[in-house]
């Protein structure tokens, strides 16, 4: 089992940026890949980006890529999704979740966490 936990989500200016963080419980966090999700209201949950069990490996949607950047720090526990030059389409309910192997389809994850609130104003 793996308890998961966001934080890190506000209000920022398109332009800026905001750094997530996803802490998870347990002794097994580097035994799973990582993956940032995302749904906007009215639409499907999206894959932002994963990576994989020693952070060597990293994935990104075409929309984020240069823009975020995910990192996992094993001895903490934890993943981070860095993001930067934000807009107003990034708004979004951002997920965590822990899986076998870093795909971008969220039926691959075991482990969600409850979600943080990023909102871009224009």
């Amino acid at each position: 089992q793996v308890q998961l936990v966001e934080s890190g989500g506000g209000l920022v200016q398109a332009g800026g940026g905001l750094r997530l963080s996803c802490a998870a419980s347990g002794r097994t966090f580097s035994s799973y890949a990582m993956g940032w999700f995302r749904q906007a209201p009215g639409k499907e949950r999206e894959f932002v980006a994963a990576i994989n069990r020693s952070g060597g490996t990293t994935y990104y949607t075409s929309s984020v890529k240069g823009r975020f950047t995910i990192s996992r720090d094993n001895a903490k526990n934890t993943v981070y999704l860095q993001m930067n030059n934000l807009k107003p389409e990034d708004t979004a309910v951002y997920y965590c979740a822990a899986g076998a192997d870093g795909s971008i389809s969220s039926d691959r994850y075991a482990y969600w966490g409850q979600g943080t609130q990023v909102t871009v104003s224009s």
